[in-house]
């Protein structure tokens, strides 16, 4: 497990007698009222100048590396952008194994510093959030990607399966073979929702099209990911879908060597190597960290629900092609875009077919 830590902004004097606290406890209380304004800053600032409200303090668990150029740098990259913007105070930890009662004892460890937030990055930690946030009634949580909510608790959920949706028209159009994978690690809800985006796609586009789909039970290890990519070309696969963090390398080094498209998710891959990727299913993870921040420093904290951002909100999901995806089959996509983003294609979350066993 990795602990970094960043200062903290100086705590409330909770003397009786304390500036700071009289600040506090007239601001909580609403005694210092519209009449009053004036009287209240006239006393407790005499430069003119409004007292300064600490900076919210947020603590951000992500249960991987947050260099894995995917979905959990992706976060990262989401609470570092909150701390330039807003100021923040914030601290995390990274690399916990994705076990619920790992992920528990971190986020507890977190919420027992006081925080005003505390962000579970990714579906795996629904369960545990949901059971630390109930002994921490005082601090608020959120799960990014997440599909629980409380009375201390939310989720925010970029919508990873429209552009997965979009993946699967591409592969379906772009497969020559006729055979195109799928492959992922964890079996957790934004992950299946995604791979059932991927297969209606495929399917909406081209129903004869024949998926391989996998889930390895590891997001991080190349050589397993080489080895399952390459079977599933042996398979007869020639385009795959990799839902993958930093276990990306080994599948992209197969598609090298056998000559097959691969469609990236999470960040732009088609930029990092167009020559492998026909295109890549961007969503913007970090979007949600990112947003639960500035809802708490709004005052808008959306506890108790649920709150969705997809192919309507831009900048949050999409799908990238790379220069060699003829004009016809971009005119499709955009076409389906459109579609997925004004609600007129509903893209399911649940699929119900064969599974391609990952090789020993």
């Amino acid at each position: 497990m990795t602990h970094l830590f960043h200062s903290a902004p100086a705590p409330i004097d909770p003397s009786p007698g304390s500036p700071r606290r009289r600040r506090f406890v007239l601001a909580a209380t609403g005694l210092c009222a519209a009449p009053l304004l004036g009287a209240c800053a006239a006393s407790g600032n005499r430069a003119g100048t409004p007292p300064q409200t600490p900076a919210p303090r947020v603590a951000a668990l992500f249960a991987g590396r947050i260099d894995d150029r995917g979905f959990m740098e992706a976060g990262w990259r989401g609470l570092e952008r909150a701390r330039a913007e807003f100021g923040i105070s914030a601290t995390h930890v990274a690399n916990v194994e994705p076990r619920r009662d790992l992920l528990a004892a971190a986020l507890a460890d977190m919420a027992a510093a006081g925080p005003d937030l505390v962000v579970a990055h990714g579906g795996q930690n629904n369960e545990a959030c949901a059971d630390v946030a109930a002994s921490f009634p005082r601090v608020r949580f959120v799960v990014t990607q997440g599909a629980v909510a409380a009375a201390n608790l939310a989720s925010y959920d970029v919508l990873q399966e429209e552009s997965a949706y979009l993946a699967g028209v591409l592969a379906a159009l772009s497969t020559r073979s006729g055979v195109i994978g799928h492959m992922s690690g964890i079996r957790v809800r934004p992950g299946l929702k995604g791979r059932a985006a991927y297969a209606a796609g495929a399917r909406a586009a081209n129903p004869s099209v024949r998926l391989l789909t996998n889930f390895s039970g590891n997001q991080d290890d190349n050589a397993l990911s080489r080895r399952i990519a390459l079977a599933q070309i042996d398979a007869g696969a020639d385009v795959i879908f990799t839902m993958l963090n930093a276990g990306r390398s080994g599948a992209i080094e197969a598609c090298r060597e056998r000559g097959a498209r691969q469609i990236g998710n999470v960040v732009d891959w088609v930029k990092t190597d167009p020559a492998v990727f026909i295109g890549s299913a961007t969503a913007d993870v970090g979007m949600g960290v990112f947003e639960a921040v500035r809802d708490l420093r709004a005052g808008t904290f959306p506890s108790g629900q649920v709150r969705r951002i997809g192919l309507s909100v831009p900048g949050a999901v999409g799908l990238t092609l790379a220069p060699d995806v003829p004009p016809q089959v971009r005119d499709r996509i955009a076409a389906v875009t459109a579609d997925v983003a004004a609600g007129r294609i509903v893209v399911p979350e649940a699929y119900d077919g064969v599974e391609f066993a990952t090789p020993r």
